[in-house]
């Protein structure tokens, strides 16, 4: 799956395992069901920030991620958000890290551009 591949580049298995061992500690919700929609969430997460060039602020982004794991799963709606919710420091933390490397990506791109103004054409 690619969507799958690319929350990898942010989370290991053994970090993705822990969240959902610790999801499903906090919670009464079965371990597959809870693996289920923290990959999904973590997946469309992953996915938009990845092809998004626009900052979202927290909020609108939790809920967007919360109603696309929702239609994915089919799973219903407290279920989803208290399942997101218990896993918002992973979430916060793929986030940070995808923001970050958003950040360094421009950088570069904006360096390369100021290194070109002066030269000749050729």
């Amino acid at each position: 799956m690619i969507r799958q591949e690319k929350a990898e580049k942010f989370m290991t298995d053994q970090e993705l395992n822990r969240a959902v061992q610790y999801v499903t500690a906090s919670t009464s919700y079965g371990r597959d069901t809870v693996a289920e929609i923290l990959k999904t969430g973590l997946n469309e997460l992953t996915s938009l920030a990845m092809q998004s060039s626009e900052p979202f602020e927290r909020d609108v982004l939790v809920e967007y991620v919360c109603q696309w794991t929702m239609k994915r799963t089919g799973q219903p709606e407290v279920l989803v958000r208290e399942i997101l919710g218990c896993a918002s420091r992973w979430l916060d933390e793929v986030y940070e890290e995808i923001v970050k490397r958003q950040a360094e990506a421009l950088d570069r791109s904006t360096g390369d551009d100021e290194e070109d103004e002066g030269a000749e054409p050729v």
